[in-house]
């Protein structure tokens, strides 16, 4: 299996601007063409995390995914991040899995943060997505979903655990932790991407962007500054620590209602 080239996205948003924050992606990603397999981007990446969906969401065939089509086109690589959608008459906080050729995949996030109120504006998501990109399978989610381990929980055998969001600093030292804990029981690669600054709403953002091993090691991590962390995934740590520990033989059998 071919090592899979990652790129995380760390940066600051311009609040409820989708033209703002897209020129400012096009700037940070110019480098990037030919030269990484994966691009993560944060959640609510062209608007912050508001709470205005009816003002502020997209349909599927709007700018932003239009923007993803393109990017990932130009840059020959896979690109993924979270936006406001509309759809049917409801507003989702949707990942959206963009590849170079223009096909895409989806997630709308599960856990709705009910402390911001995100579970009275938007609907919620039922069905997780597993992805595959250069043979190794992926699992992207979103936020709020990492306090959640049986929704991230690797029924799937999936490699790589996808946390994209905007986890405020006053909280770093749960994201942090819940990162690593995430790697350890499901033991895979497990990618957190976070923002930096003040939003909208005052809330501070410290990163904390973080590339975790399938052992819980932290590989990379990005504190309190914009800028793009890149590593290459190599499949043999996963199959490793599964074949000298194979803990996810003995998980637990269940359905989520």
């Amino acid at each position: 299996m071919e090592d899979l080239r990652v790129s995380l996205i760390q940066s600051a948003l311009y609040w409820e601007n989708h033209q703002a924050n897209l020129e400012m992606f096009d700037e940070q990603l110019s480098t990037l063409k030919d030269h990484t397999d994966l691009i993560i981007l944060p959640e609510m990446f062209t608007t912050g995390f508001s709470m205005h969906p009816e003002q502020l969401a997209e349909k599927m065939d709007g700018s932003s995914v239009e923007w993803m089509k393109k990017t990932a086109k130009i840059l020959n690589a896979t690109i993924t991040g979270s936006l406001i959608i509309e759809d049917n008459n409801q507003y989702f906080n949707r990942l959206i899995w963009m590849n170079p050729n223009g096909n895409y995949e989806y997630y709308d996030k599960r856990h709705l943060f009910s402390l911001a109120k995100e579970d009275q504006v938007f609907s919620q998501g039922n069905k997780r997505l597993i992805v595959e990109l250069k043979g190794w399978k992926i699992c992207p989610l979103i936020c709020y979903d990492l306090r959640f381990p049986v929704w991230s929980r690797n029924t799937e055998n999936y490699d790589v655990l996808i946390y994209t969001a905007n986890f405020p600093a006053k909280r770093r030292y749960a994201w942090r932790h819940l990162l690593r804990a995430r790697a350890i029981e499901n033991q895979c690669y497990v990618l957190g991407v976070n923002i930096v600054g003040k939003d909208g709403n005052h809330f501070e953002y410290s990163g904390d962007s973080s590339i975790i091993d399938p052992k819980g090691h932290l590989i990379k991590e990005l504190t309190d500054k914009q800028g793009i962390i890149q590593y290459s995934l190599q499949y043999n740590e996963v199959q490793n620590i599964r074949t000298q520990l194979p803990f996810l033989n003995d998980r637990d059998l269940f359905e989520i209602k």
